[in-house]
């Protein structure tokens, strides 16, 4: 039974996933547009916000890219660059345990500012504070993973995520099979992250996935129409 449970979760549940995330996210673009936001609720709490968010953002982009890259580029081109499974592993942790640390702190901060503060509070939905739970629920065991990454420092512990993570891409049929005897930490993190994965489409995450540059430079402002009386010829005055 627990074979077929980790052959299910991590041999057919990333398909279910990455279908979800990819169907779901352009179905609601072409049926609910106007849905497609963050919501934004930055002209409250804004300083808490402003520090929160740049922390966040910004750990949550470096350890993105860096599992994109650190678990599909092919172990041979680090072999060919010269790099060194102990090498990549030490990188991975330094540079990962930097950025998780920001991106726990920074989130802690949204959500404690979404959660304590009523007029937030009151506009937030279920899945926007229950996404960021599940967010900081995968920070902390991301971070709990490089307790377990010290003690193979060799980096061959690494390499069987690559193998699984290529293997999932190039539909490898016995995929899970590279990930079997890692520890549960690992497995619980790759599981929440597939599930984050299968919820994208439905919070408001799919905003990352709105011109990224742009949401990166974007003003750190926000521009509100204030209330004017407005002439209407033979009706007095109206307000906008």
């Amino acid at each position: 039974m627990e074979v077929e449970m980790h052959n299910f979760v991590f041999g057919i549940y990333p398909y279910i996933a990455l279908s979800v995330l990819a169907v779901g996210s352009i179905a609601r673009y072409e049926r609910d547009p106007f849905t497609w936001k963050s919501s934004s609720s930055q002209l409250l709490r804004r300083r808490q916000f402003v520090i929160g968010s740049v922390l966040f953002h910004v750990g949550v982009l470096v350890i993105f890219f860096g599992h994109l890259f650190g678990l599909l580029t092919p172990i041979w081109v680090f072999d060919m660059l010269g790099i060194s499974h102990g090498a990549k592993q030490l990188l991975a942790v330094v540079v990962g345990g930097i950025a998780g640390v920001m991106a726990l702190v920074g989130g802690g901060m949204l959500f404690h500012r979404r959660w304590t503060d009523p007029r937030i509070r009151k506009t937030s939905s279920f899945a926007d504070i229950a996404i960021l739970a599940l967010l900081l629920a995968q920070l902390v065991l991301g971070l709990a993973t490089i307790v377990v990454s010290l003690q193979h420092l060799d980096g061959h512990e690494m390499t069987k995520f690559m193998a699984w993570a290529q293997g999932i891409f190039t539909f490898q049929k016995d995929a899970a099979a590279h990930i079997a005897d890692v520890s549960p930490v690992f497995k619980l993190h790759l599981a929440l992250g597939l599930t984050i994965f299968l919820l994208f489409p439905f919070t408001r995450l799919v905003h990352m996935l709105s011109a990224p540059l742009r949401y990166l430079l974007r003003p750190g402002y926000q521009i509100v129409r204030s209330r004017r009386q407005v002439p209407l010829a033979g009706r007095g005055t109206r307000q906008s």
